[in-house]
């Protein structure tokens, strides 16, 4: 519950991508989601779900609904953030092929499709020390690769390669893999734990 004594509302970005699975976990973890199409579906939100997807059609489509301020604004006003796959590249300030970040939130540098084409898909069993220990099953789909991070990026999971595949600096995170298409949880959890705390590393 919020402050206000409600259920958190979690947006997902709608224009493209997995979205239904991330309304399904959020409406599984007790939240409320909201399906964000338009800058006003933004209003009274607790946090944003960038889902995946294919980044660059995502960057044109939030352009053209003219979502990428709005989203900046809920960013800078305090509400966490999750990127997921594609969503990870829309909130790098880096990437590996010279494309012009997007939004910028996230201290890592990627490479988009790092881990192979859609035929390179795969799934695995992730070291999680940032989220309880206990190791995470991860989907990767066309997944980027995280090629850098700062110092101020917190390591949350690693793929057997030891390479991060989730990762958080403040309260904004990301992840390399699909965790809504599995029955874990622990990432929108701590999406939503994040809702009202501080934006330190280890708030």
């Amino acid at each position: 519950m919020t402050s206000e004594g409600r259920a958190p509302r979690v947006g997902v970005l709608a224009v493209q991508g997995a979205v239904r699975e991330h309304v399904n976990a959020i409406r599984e973890i007790d939240a409320e989601p909201v399906e964000v199409r338009l800058p006003r579906d933004l209003v009274d939100l607790d946090a944003l779900i960038l889902p995946g997807g294919e980044s660059t059609t995502m960057r044109k489509l939030i352009d053209a609904y003219g979502l990428r301020e709005p989203i900046l604004s809920l960013a800078r006003g305090g509400a966490p953030l999750l990127g997921t796959c594609a969503g990870m590249i829309l909130l790098a300030d880096r990437l590996a092929d010279g494309e012009a970040p997007y939004f910028g939130l996230l201290d890592l540098e990627v490479r988009r499709n790092g881990y192979g084409r859609q035929l390179d898909s795969f799934e695995t069993d992730l070291d999680a020390p940032g989220l309880g220990g206990q190791p995470l099953h991860g989907v990767f789909i066309r997944a980027p690769v995280v090629s850098d991070l700062g110092p101020d990026v917190e390591v949350l999971a690693r793929d057997p390669d030891g390479m991060p595949v989730a990762v958080r600096q403040g309260r904004v995170m990301a992840t390399a893999f699909h965790p809504e298409l599995t029955g874990d949880r622990r990432m929108h959890r701590l999406l939503v734990s994040l809702i009202g705390r501080g934006a330190g590393r280890s708030a």
